[in-house]
């Protein structure tokens, strides 16, 4: 019997080249490809945004339009196509929603998400040559895909065949709305179910909540956060969710882009090098010193943040011991921008210790691939974090993060162990600045005592997988307990 590929639509508000604002549109650009790489017919749906680049505007064909029922409302929604990589986009056109000069931010963020997440399934009907058997949600943006497909479609022959899947990828943001949109927009008012599991208290509904519920399958990107989230701290008022629903709740870690980030070809740094022959990694630290105008010192450690400045990546414990910090032997660079009193507590310590720690408050793409490539360690202490691409990149560079055991972070770093010699990087256990700092010397004292162990680090993180296609495999195998009368004809073997 020959069994066909599974049919996955990946419907999301971000994909890279066509617009990212996070980690989102990392995702929603790399994974479908390593899914179709491996067998699977994925295909992506997102907006199509004002804001995306005329050069794929412009190689768009329309497939068709139709009316979509929103609340009291029927409003115009068109599907335009492209291929990319070999993958298949689908671009839902509406220009009262998406025709702004940014994604996110406006009044009325609940009606354009909610649109979004029926033309989704509205559009279903629509494909010519994609039946879907898989529909896979992310975020926010579209958990409300998996309640209107129940509450509006199933009957239809097309419907009764689909199974969802939602994928947390930021449980911070849920998109709490007034009550009064349950039936306004979403048309739900008058289906008990549906606005009892909608609703979070007596005035507002939470979209994420509702698709937490009514989705088949759940899942988030990394396996000690989907532990996590079970928990109060973590699980932001939902823990309760991911404890009724762990049977069906799968972490995956996600995967970077090995081709964009690898120092053997990166056309962002400035000397390429590899696994097998790392020389050029000094000449790269030594420019990236000169360039950041700290003392050019091969033998001093030059310690490494880039992302945002804010108390989730661990700014508090940074500022807690900074100074103290410095007194050491080791540089520090910081790249990024955030909450103000960070900002400012990192341009205090650049004028007091001048040669011995940059400030680089800014937005700066191109030199957070010379600071992975130049950098010995880097450093990310995160309150929490779901999943982290950072310390990924680092490893994939040679640069041995130190970082707090939470989420994706401990997933994907494996700690030194001194009798042993394994390990991938440095870590610490509980939230706490000193904690943290005593490992960073840790670290430092074996940097520049004991290089031959810490070359041995360095073969161990740059030869960690990290790729999508481990990524892809792991999902794979999750839609293969939604379909498993298809999946046989792409899943691989071990």
């Amino acid at each position: 019997m020959i069994r066909r590929k599974l049919r996955v639509l990946f419907a999301a508000f971000e994909a890279v080249p066509f617009m990212k604002t996070g980690g989102l549109g990392d995702v929603g650009g790399s994974l479908p490809q390593a899914l179709k790489a491996a067998g699977c017919e994925c295909r992506v749906m997102i907006p199509k945004f004002m804001t995306i680049p005329e050069e794929y505007k412009s190689k768009m064909t329309h497939v068709t339009d139709f009316y979509v029922s929103l609340g009291w409302r029927n409003v115009y929604c068109g599907i335009e196509k492209l291929v990319y990589k070999d993958v298949t986009y689908y671009f839902v056109d509406n220009e009262y929603y998406f025709n702004r000069e940014r994604p996110y931010g406006y009044f009325d963020d609940g009606e354009r998400v909610a649109f979004f997440s029926k033309a989704i399934t509205e559009s279903l009907q629509y494909l010519p040559d994609f039946k879907c058997d898989v529909l896979h949600c992310n975020d926010w943006h579209t958990a409300l895909a998996p309640v209107f497909l129940r509450e509006f479609y199933q009957g239809i022959p097309l419907y009764e065949n689909v199974k969802t899947v939602l994928s947390v990828h930021n449980l911070k943001f849920q998109g709490q709305m007034s009550d009064y949109v349950l039936g306004d927009v979403l048309g739900l008012y008058g289906i008990p179910a549906a606005a009892s599991q909608l609703r979070c208290d007596e005035r507002s509904i939470n979209f994420m909540k509702g698709g937490l519920l009514y989705s088949d399958v759940l899942s988030t990107v990394s396996r000690t956060y989907a532990e996590e989230i079970k928990t109060p701290f973590f699980g932001e008022r939902l823990d309760f969710i991911f404890r009724d629903r762990q049977s069906v709740l799968h972490g995956i870690m996600n995967g970077i882009d090995t081709k964009l980030w690898d120092p053997a070809t990166d056309p962002a740094i400035p000397e390429h090098f590899s696994a097998e022959d790392r020389d050029n990694k000094k000449k790269c630290k030594a420019l990236l010193q000169e360039e950041l105008g700290l003392e050019v010192a091969p033998d001093l450690p030059l310690i490494v943040m880039i992302g945002r400045l804010t108390e989730q990546k661990g700014m508090d414990l940074v500022q807690r011991v900074l100074g103290e910090l410095l007194e050491h032997p080791l540089e520090i660079c910081v790249l990024g921008t955030g909450d103000r009193q960070y900002e400012e507590m990192l341009w205090y310590h650049a004028s007091q210790y001048p040669g011995r720690l940059a400030a680089c408050v800014r937005f700066d793409e191109s030199l957070s691939h010379r600071m992975y490539a130049g950098a010995d360690m880097l450093l990310m202490p995160s309150l929490f974090e779901p999943c982290g691409l950072s310390q990924m990149i680092a490893m994939r560079y040679g640069t041995l993060p130190v970082v707090r055991e939470t989420g994706g972070l401990k997933d994907s770093v494996t700690p030194y162990n001194k009798y042993t010699g394994e390990g991938t990087g440095f870590s610490f256990a509980n939230y706490n600045a000193h904690e943290m700092m005593f490992t960073i010397l840790d670290a430092v004292e074996l940097y520049r005592d004991h290089r031959d162990v810490w070359e041995g680090l360095m073969d161990n993180a740059m030869a960690a997988d990290f790729s999508w296609d481990r990524a892809a495999r792991e999902y794979l195998d999750m839609y293969e307990g939604t379909h498993p009368e298809v999946t046989p004809y792409f899943k691989k073997k071990d």
